[in-house]
């Protein structure tokens, strides 16, 4: 036995006063039920997938998107091979109609099929109708959403580090969470080999081996888990991990990601860069001087009292105050120097 996640909280009647008022100031998982249940695509999905399928292709762009499949044994898992020296999948780039075009062959197929997936599609690009029919009333227009469209493919857990609303249009899925603080539990794989740019959980939540990631029972007992129908949807708070399986023969999702560095122009502030910087300058400093470090971070970083910097004139807090774009310039100038010394 093997401890069992807690429900996700549900809302229900969600509008925008709801969500911004009630909901996100608390940084925990939300379930939205029915927030999308009246978009038309949602209608189709019910219909068929066939249905859903003709409605989509109907609106395709042609333009290309990513995609990927792994073949019947690996059961539909985005992960590495035994020596994580590959991964379990292939990429490709097609157009959105094709993909569907491929996953209605697969059908009479069912699980034995090889799983496929168009992940992260932008839909103003790919399918540049589905907006004006399909809108989100929580968010504002300038959150631009994707699509994720697959059979029983199940990403494990990862983090990103913007907020996410992810609306379930068809099939169903299947997420299950595990707060930030879980990741020393996780057994997450490198940083810097991934499979799709975050790191990802190493360990099965289907089929836990305790043996080989002892830890990992600790972060079930942690863990949050809800199932979303076509219509609901869930906020996941920016850095909380998160697993996402795919479950149903045509399975479709659109998310929206707002707030972090999905969203940014200049991906070059993200939190991520920090840390590989942090770990090339400091994971190989003694632990008393690690210690010592640790201090200055939790000073200069972590803590967020506005009195620990009423000493320094306003005009004179540079990099600890607030920053005019020329002089982040300077600074993100100045980085790049030093990293290339």
């Amino acid at each position: 036995m093997h401890p069992t996640p807690q429900p996700i909280p549900e809302w229900r009647d969600v509008d925008a006063r709801v969500f911004h008022e009630q909901i996100l100031p608390l940084h925990r998982p939300a379930v939205l039920r029915g927030v999308v249940r009246d978009w038309p695509v949602v209608a189709h999905a019910l219909r068929s997938p066939e249905a859903v399928g003709g409605y989509l292709k109907s609106l395709d762009s042609g333009a290309d998107v990513n995609a990927i499949m792994t073949p019947p044994a690996a059961q539909g898992l985005v992960t590495y091979s035994d020596d994580v020296s590959a991964f379990s999948f292939v990429r490709n780039r097609l157009p959105l109609s094709s993909v569907i075009d491929q996953l209605m062959r697969y059908l009479p197929a069912g699980a034995r099929a090889p799983a496929l997936a168009a992940q992260s599609a932008v839909v103003a690009e790919c399918l540049p109708g589905f907006l004006a029919e399909n809108q989100l009333p929580l968010l504002g227009a300038e959150v631009q959403p994707r699509i994720w469209l697959g059979n029983h493919i199940t990403v494990p857990a990862h983090f990103d580090e913007a907020h996410n609303i992810a609306a379930c249009v068809s099939g169903r899925r299947r997420f299950t969470l595990f707060p930030p603080e879980q990741v020393g539990n996780l057994y997450v794989g490198p940083l810097d080999y991934t499979p799709a740019g975050a790191p990802i959980s190493m360990a099965s939540r289907a089929q836990p081996d305790f043996d080989k990631y002892p830890r990992f029972r600790d972060a079930l007992a942690a863990a949050q888990v809800a199932e979303l129908e076509p219509g609901d949807a869930i906020y996941i708070p920016a850095i909380w991990w998160h697993q996402v399986e795919s479950i149903g023969h045509l399975n479709i999702l659109v998310n929206y990601w707002w707030g972090g560095s999905h969203t940014a122009n200049d991906r070059g502030m993200s939190p991520s860069n920090a840390l590989m910087h942090c770990l090339l300058n400091m994971k190989d400093l003694e632990p008393s001087v690690l210690q010592a470090w640790r201090a200055i971070f939790e000073h200069y970083v972590f803590d967020s009292d506005p009195q620990r910097l009423e000493h320094i004139p306003g005009q004179r807090r540079g990099a600890l105050g607030a920053m005019s774009p020329e002089e982040v310039r300077r600074l993100k100038d100045a980085l790049i120097a030093q990293l290339q010394k």
